[in-house]
């Protein structure tokens, strides 16, 4: 019983593991728009650390099960902003 008032204190879409992947994917596709207006290494990394704990809280998600139409339209748009990321880690260091 105290588990379930404990929770009740809190958001649930802050918790929700679908609404902290689309956030996490927003907050990277924010670092990937910071990096193109500064294309130097350390705004790139920052923007590829994010992706990782993009991938992180995806995997949450898809183990939560729920809202999973909006999991695969994040996850897809998180791969787009990975390649990018790529292609300009690419075009700065040359490999």
């Amino acid at each position: 019983m105290d588990k379930v008032a404990k929770h009740s204190d809190t958001s649930w879409k802050q918790d929700h593991p679908s609404t902290l992947f689309s956030n996490s994917v927003q907050k990277a596709d924010r670092l990937l728009k910071h990096a193109k207006s500064h294309p130097e290494e350390i705004a790139i990394e920052h923007a590829f650390n994010q992706i990782e704990h993009a991938e992180n809280a995806r995997v949450n998600a898809e183990q939560y099960g729920e809202h999973l139409d909006t999991v695969q339209q994040n996850k897809e748009y998180l791969a787009q902003i990975k390649q990018q990321l790529h292609e300009m880690k690419e075009n700065i260091t040359g490999q």
